[in-house]
């Protein structure tokens, strides 16, 4: 039998990706609504309620009022918004976090995705808290950059305009009031006991994210190496689809030189590296803030609920 999956919020950038996704598949049923209803409160009820899968791609008042309207105890919610990422009432929608939780969204009714700079941070701190090498009150610093569509339908436009403006050819930090709306999430699923210091950067590209995380070795909890870091990620991620954990080789990783901040794009693949001295060292986890960051994720998430393969429809 087909699962009926209903999208609230489908005409965003990441409700259009998940049905992008949907669409290619023979083992779901869409619910569409009517355009002239889409933010008619009884007709997204009758939907919510009548879908085996609802994916929410609201902000976040929005998502929290179509989760207030369930009322069919099988209906599983997968809410892309930020509304519900540190509710332990919801399960945290990254499969990789910990060993025990893809069972827990093979049975969770209420799924929240990660944010797409927040599971780049989760996944390369979560083994180190885990490990001891670093400390709950570690005072973490990172930097993130990313392709413009994170920032919703304006933002994508602005940058496709045909005459658009010179100042947006130029990388852009922002959020410099340093506090992002990740920032909760990246402290919870890791174990830290207080978010990074962390600053975003938008760049004159479609997609592609990498976040980097900044060590010393003599701030940490246990003296380890660059080498010793990669092999801990290796261990940690053995087995795993999604996470791929690249070897401590600095000329192989990188093109001439560069780090190519693009190259998980269209995949829900991310790649962990280690890049550094005994000295100091940084951490990059690299993926696709459209694919891993947000859409991809939500279907992975979807796959585990519904008992399909955990990669069906997505691209390694």
């Amino acid at each position: 039998m087909s699962t009926k999956v209903f999208v609230d919020g489908q005409e965003g950038t990441t409700g259009l990706k998940i049905y992008e996704y949907l669409s290619r598949r023979a083992d779901v049923e869409i619910l569409r609504i009517d355009e002239a209803k889409r933010k008619d409160l009884d007709e997204r009820r009758k939907l919510i309620n009548a879908s085996d899968v609802t994916f929410l791609c609201l902000p976040d008042v929005a998502s929290r009022e179509s989760a207030s309207l369930v009322e069919n105890d099988k209906t599983v919610l997968i809410d892309a918004s930020t509304a519900f990422r540190t509710s332990p009432d919801w399960a945290y929608g990254l499969p990789e976090l910990a060993r025990a939780q893809r069972e827990r969204l093979r049975t969770a009714k209420r799924i929240a995705v990660p944010g797409c700079h927040a599971s780049a941070f989760v996944l390369g701190m979560r083994p180190l808290v885990e490990a001891g090498v670093v400390a709950p009150d570690f005072a973490a610093h990172c930097y993130s950059i990313t392709g413009y569509s994170g920032g919703g339908k304006k933002m994508i436009a602005d940058y496709e305009a045909a005459t658009r403006d010179a100042k947006l050819d130029s990388p852009r930090p922002y959020a410099l009031a340093l506090a992002h709306k990740h920032l909760p999430e990246m402290a919870a699923h890791t174990g830290l006991a207080h978010a990074p210091v962390f600053t975003p950067i938008v760049g004159s590209f479609y997609k592609g994210l990498a976040v980097t995380t900044y060590f010393s070795p003599n701030q940490l909890a246990k003296r380890v190496t660059p080498r010793d870091v990669q092999a801990l990620y290796a261990e940690y991620y053995a087995g795993e689809a999604f996470v791929r954990v690249m070897p401590f080789d600095a000329e192989q990783n990188l093109d001439a030189g560069f780090f190519d901040v693009q190259a998980n794009n269209e995949t829900n693949r991310v790649d962990l590296f280690v890049f550094g001295n005994e000295e100091r060292f940084v951490t990059v986890a690299r993926l696709d803030n459209l694919g891993k960051g947000a859409s991809g994720a939500a279907i992975q998430c979807m796959n585990l609920a519904i008992g399909a393969a955990e990669d069906t429809g997505l691209q390694r």
